[in-house]
């Protein structure tokens, strides 16, 4: 009788150290999963923040030249008028990009969202096995 006993809590004992090996083995994929998504998301901002700061410099730059030139050539013509259709040109055109930009902040994807939807996967199979 003590050989059954002594067999059952080994195969207990055995069950629960597998049980918990597949649990830390979960866990740790989830989050490796999560630190990629953090990486993946640092980068992307990174690169839209370099880029934006690299046009935005290059149009700003260009803006100016052009806007130079122009008044330049019509100086003795009609300067304001000039001036005056730039500067709603330019308040227009920052209004379209702060519109756009509202946009692209108001639509951005979810954070985390594929460490989210595998945990809810997990979960959803824990549930079939019970």
């Amino acid at each position: 009788m003590t050989d059954t006993t002594s067999g059952e809590h080994k195969g207990l004992l055995d069950s629960l150290t597998t049980l918990a090996s597949t649990l830390v083995a979960v866990t740790h994929t989830r989050l490796d999963l999560l630190s990629n998504d953090l990486e993946e998301d640092r980068e992307h901002v990174m690169a839209i923040l370099v880029s934006t700061l690299i046009t935005l410099f290059c149009l700003g730059v260009g803006v100016v030249l052009a806007s130079i030139l122009l008044v330049v050539l019509c100086w003795n013509t009609h300067p304001f008028l000039v001036l005056g259709a730039l500067a709603g040109s330019f308040l227009l055109a920052g209004m379209v990009a702060l519109a756009f930009l509202m946009h692209k902040v108001k639509t951005k994807p979810r954070m985390f969202a594929t460490s989210l939807s595998e945990l809810s996967k997990d979960r959803q199979e824990l549930v079939n096995r019970l």
